[in-house]
């Protein structure tokens, strides 16, 4: 576990005034097991949102609940494997039973590092079933909710990453899915009439775990150190020589939900220390 994962303290945390975060809202957040989503959804939290938070991982889920509650706000967990139809629709009905569903959060991700010809296609699935199709079906399950609400609408955030604007070798699947992540937000502000809102969050490299261990692995293909790797790798485009903390990234979620962002519709925040547009 990354110790910022379990170091953070709650003056770290974004706290705004926004009428609509209060405990009659619900926040879905996946992958809240840790890394972003644990950050997240201990944030929502904090913003007195009542956050559902979902992942596979129970230990790690209930971590997060724990935490959440010692930073004064309410989070609930519910085991949920986003591979599986059933597992999500009993996750949205669980949340709606809580309040009314006006935020949704898909972080959950994975990795794997290959080239396209040696790309296994059983990891294609499973990935894109993560990371394209579970957003898709949980935002599907999640606008009628958000039609049915006081104000008629709701909020969806979805992560994406540079690799939604650009992409590097052996992450082909990665590449395709967070492109995809994209064009979902813009789908769903398309439809949403200005009432249901969507946008994207695209960041470099976070200290996460997902970023951590693919170190040993890109070390040993481009025949370099690890800290030749964070350094030249995953760090050198960047004009911040350090990556993102999960908690920076959460921020962006609860700032992309206010009312201080009721004109990003199908837009992309993008926090990469200038890796995209600087050169």
């Amino acid at each position: 576990m990354d110790n910022n994962e379990t170091t953070m303290e709650r003056e770290e945390l974004l706290i705004l005034d926004d009428d609509d975060f209060n405990p009659s809202n619900v926040c879905i957040v996946t992958g809240a097991g840790g890394g972003i989503g644990r950050a997240l959804a201990i944030t929502a939290a904090a913003n007195n949102l009542i956050t559902v938070g979902l992942d596979v991982d129970q230990k790690g889920g209930k971590k997060t609940e724990e935490i959440a509650g010692k930073m004064g706000g309410k989070m609930v967990f519910i085991r949920t494997d986003l591979t599986r139809d059933a597992e999500i629709e009993n996750a949205v009905r669980e949340a709606s039973k809580f309040g009314s569903i006006k935020y949704l959060a898909n972080i959950a991700g994975l990795q794997h590092i290959a080239s396209i010809e040696d790309f296994p296609m059983e990891k294609y699935d499973l990935m894109m079933r993560i990371m394209l199709r579970a957003p898709f079906y949980l935002s599907k399950l999640v606008m009628p909710h958000m039609r049915e609400n006081r104000e008629g609408g709701g909020v969806i955030g979805n992560m994406a990453s540079i690799h939604a604007h650009i992409c590097t070798i052996n992450k082909p699947v990665y590449n395709i899915a967070k492109f995809g992540l994209r064009a979902l937000s813009q789908s769903i502000s398309a439809e949403g009439g200005g009432k249901i809102r969507s946008f994207t969050v695209s960041t470099g490299f976070v200290k996460t775990d997902l970023a951590l261990n693919q170190i040993p692995l890109l070390a040993e293909q481009h025949g370099i150190s690890s800290k030749e790797v964070v350094e030249t790798v995953m760090m050198g485009k960047s004009r911040i020589k350090e990556m993102m903390t999960p908690i920076e990234v959460a921020n962006l979620f609860i700032f992309g939900f206010s009312r201080h962002s009721r004109h990003l519709i199908g837009g992309d925040l993008l926090f990469d220390g200038g890796v995209v547009l600087t050169y």
